[in-house]
């Protein structure tokens, strides 16, 4: 089975709802992570520019990757500067470190 990686980085006020969505297509686990950068939208009134948002990783079967990142994307939309992005990476192996075995059905 090959596996993609879906990062998705959104407004924390998504977050639950992207946690929801995940759970009910069947996604098999998920991390998320606070973080700061900047990208099209800065925060011009701070001397870095910094904007916190969310990091959402998923490793998730490549035949489901587009479906999830565009349902990812329809959840956190709202059409505002700094709604985020989601991008879809092709993994090469995952490994269970528990068994030490590579992952063939689920991750």
């Amino acid at each position: 089975m090959s596996f993609a990686k879906i990062i998705a980085i959104v407004r924390s006020t998504a977050v639950s709802a992207i946690e929801d969505l995940l759970h009910e297509e069947g996604a098999p686990g998920m991390s998320i992570s606070h973080v700061k950068g900047y990208g099209d939208y800065a925060d011009f009134y701070r001397n870095d520019w910094m904007v916190s948002h969310v990091r959402i990783e998923v490793f998730i079967a490549e035949s489901m990757a587009e479906q999830i990142a565009e349902k990812i994307m329809d959840v956190a939309h709202t059409g505002l500067e700094g709604d985020g992005l989601v991008a879809i990476l092709p993994v090469s192996s995952v490994y269970r470190i528990r068994t030490k075995k590579r992952c063939e059905e689920d991750v």
